[in-house]
């Protein structure tokens, strides 16, 4: 899969926020969460429960910057870049619509996750031609 300039971008800006916010999380959960105004105390299961998704979330930022510099991986670096920012939006409203409004911080996060997404669905949306008959039909970025 041959990606374009803004593909690329795109792909680039969700990878390296990805990256950077796992990487914090993982490395330095107390620091991380006090910029959007939670304590987090010395308990070792919830700071295990918030590292090890972070560690993941990390590697998925690696995944999604891989896609750019490897053409064999834009797939599956697509494939979760839509996945951590559609998941992390949803899960977000979720939490407004079931425990109440968080900070302002935590909804500065949930826009811009929405912008990563709406980006990521722009530079990636199937691309519409017609065919020798005139008939229409989708190629998938696959």
């Amino acid at each position: 899969m041959q990606l374009t300039r803004f593909q690329k971008i795109t792909l680039g800006i969700g990878g390296v926020t990805a990256l950077a916010i796992g990487t914090l999380i993982t490395a330095a959960p107390h620091a991380f969460y006090a910029s959007y105004g939670i304590t987090l105390g010395q308990d070792p299961n919830l700071l295990n429960e918030l590292r090890a998704p972070g560690a993941g979330l990390a590697v998925f930022g690696v995944l999604m910057l891989a896609g750019i510099v490897r053409a064999t991986m834009a797939p599956i670096a697509l494939a979760v870049a839509l996945t951590v920012f559609l998941a992390f939006p949803l899960g977000r409203v979720v939490g407004i619509v079931m425990d109440g409004m968080p900070s302002g911080s935590v909804i500065g996060a949930l826009a811009f996750e929405i912008i990563i997404a709406v980006l990521l669905l722009a530079a990636f949306r199937p691309a519409r031609t017609a065919g020798a008959s005139g008939e229409r039909f989708v190629d998938l970025p696959c």
